[in-house]
């Protein structure tokens, strides 16, 4: 008889993600039905378990990174966001991502004609493509081309090559923490087309606003438009997560969709949470954020 999989994260039936640093004196808890997977890889540690309300969960260094009841509201918003701010996408570029989600989204859209995803861990990939089905169903689009590496050498090699670059990282401790960082925009600016815009996990309005303060600044410092957006999300740390959605056009103005090729019959069946309104209200913010993040 096989022996059942354990966790350190679970006790008593709960998986707990408490963090010292990054959430402070708070925790989320889901209730655990069935562990799936349990790994340490080369880069972190990967965990997979079946809970009881949410569907299969991913979790990566102990931190949630998705589950099947609300992933879309994360993965359609740092998608949409960026690829409607450009005019004619027609290639794109996922850095981290590997569940396949935010490929998933990229290929909602007619103009795309590539959709690459460079991971560092291609445990997440395949652990990924047995555990979230859903999710991962889009690496097997023609159009995906994928790489097993280091986002900044990856980008560092092609320069002008990408309309729209998503980069969807955990939260900046261990391997994403670089992804966070003023040189790391400097290589996305590069690998842009003309016109080019990124989207990029930008955290927490609640807990984080040092570091969504110094990401803005950072941008603003790279591209001549950087705005600061937000979805709600039940299982990410205080119910909410950021965008920041930057453009090399100075004329762009990444708060109105420049582009919506959907009709209303797709939207009701292909989308769950963006629509044109949610991406514009997506960028109005509570006055105390909006006093830190948009004061001149």
């Amino acid at each position: 008889m096989a022996q059942e999989l354990t966790h350190p994260s679970i006790k008593d039936g709960w998986f707990a993600e408490i963090s010292n640093t990054m959430w402070p004196g708070q925790a989320m808890s889901l209730r655990v039905k069935k562990v799936l997977h349990a790994e340490r890889s080369k880069y972190q540690d990967v965990l997979v378990f079946e809970s009881t309300d949410y569907g299969n969960v991913l979790v990566l260094d102990n931190c949630i990174q998705v589950t099947e009841r609300d992933e879309f509201a994360y993965q359609e918003m740092i998608a949409h966001l960026a690829i409607n701010s450009h005019p004619n996408p027609k290639k794109a570029l996922v850095i981290g991502g590997g569940d396949g989600g935010v490929l998933r989204e990229i290929l909602k859209h007619s103009s795309i004609e590539e959709a690459w995803l460079c991971d560092i861990d291609e445990a997440v990939i395949e652990v990924s493509k047995k555990y979230l089905p859903e999710m991962s169903k889009s690496y097997a689009d023609p159009r995906v081309h994928v790489h097993i590496g280091d986002g900044f050498k990856f980008l560092a090699e092609y320069k002008n090559q990408f309309d729209v670059i998503i980069t969807d990282s955990s939260d900046p401790e261990g391997p994403a923490e670089s992804l966070f960082q003023k040189p790391y925009f400097e290589l996305l600016k590069d690998a842009l087309t003309e016109k080019g815009v990124i989207s990029t996990q930008a955290e927490n309005l609640f807990l984080h606003m040092p570091i969504i303060s110094q990401l803005k600044k950072d941008c603003q410092a790279i591209f001549p438009v950087a705005e600061y957006a937000y979805t709600l999300i039940p299982t990410y740390p205080s119910g909410s997560i950021g965008f920041m959605v930057c453009s090399k056009d100075k004329n762009a103005n990444v708060k109105k969709p420049v582009r919506f090729e959907w009709s209303d019959e797709f939207v009701a069946k292909n989308l769950k949470y963006y629509t044109k309104e949610i991406h514009e209200a997506s960028f109005v913010l509570p006055n105390f954020a909006h006093q830190i993040l948009n004061k001149d």
